[in-house]
């Protein structure tokens, strides 16, 4: 049941993160809700890294998890947009 709550909040990020960063962005719901969970993962990974998170088994909140599926947004808009150009 743990991991279909997962899931289904990974979505409701992913679309939060999606609507409030500009321009096109990849992919349908299955796409919308790995970014989402993805993004999550990030966001607790950094947060335990800077020490924001006491315990061990805590989590991030949805605003961490929708910032940080947004940098995975930009990072991934970064890499996309550079491959449609061409040097001369």
């Amino acid at each position: 049941m743990g991991i279909l709550w997962t899931l289904i909040i990974g979505l409701v990020v992913g679309a939060i993160a999606k609507l409030l960063m500009p321009g096109k962005d990849p992919g349908g719901y299955i796409v919308t809700m790995l970014i989402g969970v993805a993004g999550a993962l990030l966001a607790g990974f950094l947060g335990r890294a800077l020490g924001w998170y006491a315990n061990p088994g805590e989590g991030p909140g949805i605003i961490a998890s929708i910032i940080g599926a947004m940098l995975l947004l930009l990072i991934y808009k970064m890499f996309v947009g550079r491959r449609g150009t061409t040097v001369p």
